[in-house]
């Protein structure tokens, strides 16, 4: 993967943001902080979309049929082991 130097400028709250995160030992430097920003926010785009594509595939599924919750909560409960 090739790499490309960049330059930003940030307001004084948004340095004095990115410096709190480095000393506070969440980053190790303000690079890399910024790289995280970039990271955590292409995450939750890929999460939008796969949840968007999932209400598209429910929508498209068919009738809906009634909930039955006492039948989730007992799977649920089956899940964790309680009864």
């Amino acid at each position: 993967m090739s790499m490309h130097r960049k330059t930003y400028t940030l307001t004084e709250q948004q340095d004095g943001w990115v410096e709190t995160q480095v000393e506070n030992g969440h980053f190790g430097n303000d690079s890399e902080c910024i790289l995280g920003l970039v990271l955590k926010d292409k995450q939750a785009k890929e999460r939008f979309a796969m949840l968007r594509q999932a209400l598209v595939e429910g929508e498209s599924s068919g009738v809906p049929k009634p909930l039955n919750i006492l039948a989730i909560k007992a799977v649920g409960g089956a899940v964790i082991g309680v009864q």
